[in-house]
Order: C-alpha cells, then structure tokens, then sequence
C-alpha cells in the first residue's frame, strides 16, 4: 500500500471496535497480540475486566479457553489473533468449537498482515495470500473489515448472530491500517534491570565461537542480531534468523544440534516464544544434545508487537528448564554477569539454560534484514558444510 493510499484509509477508533465487540455481547477476551491489533488490544487492556482478559500462550489455546468460558456462561467470547496463528488454531477450529463437533460460538478478531498489494515481510506475504481462503476451507464465516464497512458495530453484530446462530467459529479480519493509533493512558512500563534485549544479544554473540551457530527468535531479536554482525563486519554466515514460525526457534536449533553434534548451537530465544511451544523444552531435555546452548532474553511481553504482557517473569523459567531435563541453568539481570554465567554453563555438556531478565523497549531505528530467507539459509548451510 503506498504512503497515499494509506492516508486515505477511513480508520476506525479502538474504541469503536471495543463498543461494537461489548455492544454485541462479548465480555470476555483472549488471544495473543498482533501488531495490527495493537490499539485494540491496548484500548480492551484498559478497559476489560481484568478477570475477562487472558494474554494466551498460543492460538490454539486462546480458542480452548473462549470454548471453556462458554461452556461455563452460554456466552460468545472473542478470540485476537495474526492471521499466521490460524495454523495455531485449525485443531480446536475443527474439532473442538466448529458446528458438526460441540458447535461452540466464538468471533475472532484477525489481523490480516501480508495482505495482497500491501507491502509486507517476506514470511508474511504467503499467509496473506491464503487467509480468506483458509477460512473458507474451515468454514467460518467472516467479514473483511475494509473501507466498505462503514457500521463497524452492524458487522459485528451481525457476525456474532451469526456465531450463535450456527454454533461455530466467525471472524472480523481487519487489514493492514484499518486501526487508528492509540495512546495508553497508563504510566509507561517501568525499568526494572537496566538492561535492554539488544545489550543482552550483543553480551551473548560476544561469546559465541568461530564454528558455532546461532539460531534467533523471531522478531526484534533477529532484527538485532542481524545488526550486531553488520557493525561487526562478521557476516551473517553463523545465523538463522527464524523471521516467522514464532515459538519453534528451539526446535530448529535442536534439529541443527542432533546432526551436527561437532557445532556448539545457540538458541537466542524469547519468553513469549518459549512460553508459545513449551513443551519444546521437554523435547531438548529428553535427547539431551550435549551441544546445545539455550538462551531466553526474558521482558514479559510481546515486545516486537506492542509490548503486551507474557507470562514470563511471573514462572521460573530455569525450574521449568531442569525439570525437563536440561544440565544446568542460570538466571541473570545485569550486563555484567552474562559472560560469567555463560563461562560458567560452558563447563557442563548441554542443553543448558540461560534466562537473561531484561527491560522491554528497543530503539526506535532499529533496522530489518537485508538478506531475504532465502539467502540467509544457503549462508547458514554453506557454513555448516565447511568443515
């Protein structure tokens, strides 16, 4: 979308969507942020009932919890999501709230990144093509909320009759600009370590060996890695920077580890992405790879999409860790104490567990790759084959 057509989108208010939404009913709220979605999910975090609002830890999840709430009230609850989550949600979309199941009414509340003739990221683009089409596959009825749609509370309205009357799924996907831009009215988040993610990364990267490889989260942490190379003049060769696919860098970096076990792996994670695929944990604890190195840079919150609150500095991160298997963790807050405790996990054969707690915020220059997927996968294998 240029810059002109942008400027001519009619914008609707989060607080007309927040009336339309609790005008037709819906008084509870689950999902995981979109940074489409973020006025919204702002404007309903002050406003919501904080009994009624659950930060979930993947899509999937934030329909059980919505099928759960109904089943306890007879009420439609609401579901926020990216349109990249709908893989998280095709399970319980299918077999626990659609129509031939228990037929279990809930609106999800889309953003629709990678929209067709509107710029956006490459691990983007793909699911924006197909996103309608998904959603016409399953079976769930849905409203675009473009500029065609001038009574945003009718739509929705008429979409939760909907939900009701079929006893299923329906969503308002909303496309790119759609939402004008709003201002919390609370205190800004407070800094509590005096260390920021992208300190964090450098610290990290700073200890990282010639031959080994480092395997980044999706998000800003990638979008720092990237730069940390860049200003070192290092090369981008060691890196896969997983810019989609949140929740599964672990993963990757475990496939790397158990077939490479001659290359110490690194996994720079995040705690929203951790937390997303937990059981991932269970997994690198079960096969034990001796060289694997786990990091999770921990704010609480969905930083790269509006700074939404994880669950992240309220569970143990490194208890969790040990209790499924990994050889040693540490926890740590300071610049000054990540070398030392990286030393100090060196001495014992992975996996092992780094929590760094860190501040949320990141700077507002902060640029994105120039290399496309692509070409930052025929590096990283280029490298893992010599030698």
């Amino acid at each position: 979308m240029s810059p002109d057509r942008a400027a001519e989108v009619q914008q609707v208010e989060a607080a007309a969507l927040w009336d339309a939404v609790t005008g037709a009913g819906i008084e509870f709220f689950t999902g995981v942020p979109d940074s489409l979605l973020k006025d919204f999910i702002a404007y309903l975090s002050e406003h919501a009932d904080p009994a009624s609002h659950v930060t979930a830890a993947n899509e999937g999840g934030a329909i059980a919890l919505a099928a759960g709430y109904h089943l306890a009230t007879g009420r439609v609850a609401a579901v926020y999501l990216q349109n990249s989550g709908l893989g998280n949600t095709i399970n319980p979309l299918t077999s626990l709230v659609d129509p031939e199941v228990y037929g279990i009414p809930v609106l999800l509340i889309i953003g629709w990144r990678g929209r067709p003739g509107v710029h956006d990221e490459p691990q983007h683009r793909k699911q924006g093509a197909v996103t309608l089409q998904q959603l016409d596959v399953l079976g769930v009825p849905y409203v675009v909320l473009d500029d065609a749609v001038t009574d945003v509370a009718g739509a929705v309205d008429g979409l939760v009759a909907r939900a009701i009357e079929v006893g299923g799924p329906v969503a308002l996907v909303v496309p790119p600009a759609r939402l004008a831009a709003y201002k919390r009215t609370g205190a800004a988040a407070e800094a509590r370590f005096g260390l920021k993610r992208e300190q964090a990364i450098e610290a990290v990267l700073e200890n990282v060996g010639p031959r080994d490889v480092v395997v980044c989260t999706t998000g800003m942490a990638s979008r720092e890695v990237f730069e940390y190379r860049h200003r070192a003049n290092a090369g981008h060769g060691h890196d896969f920077l997983t810019v989609g696919s949140m929740g599964h860098a672990s993963q990757i970096a475990l496939g790397i580890a158990l077939a490479r076990p001659d290359r110490t792996v690194h996994c720079i994670d995040g705690d929203g992405a951790a937390l997303m695929h937990l059981g991932a944990l269970a997994i690198i604890g079960s096969r034990a790879p001796a060289n694997l190195r786990h990091v999770i840079v921990n704010n609480g919150a969905h930083d790269s999409v509006g700074g939404q609150p994880t669950a992240g500095l309220v569970v143990d991160l490194t208890a969790i860790a040990s209790a499924c298997g990994y050889h040693a963790t540490r926890s740590v807050d300071s610049l000054g104490a990540i070398a030392g405790a990286i030393d100090a996990l060196a001495s014992t054969p992975g996996p092992t567990l780094l929590e760094i707690r860190v501040d949320i915020g990141a700077r507002s220059d902060l640029g994105r790759p120039t290399a496309t997927p692509a070409e930052n996968k025929a590096e990283l294998m280029d490298f893992l084959r010599d030698g």
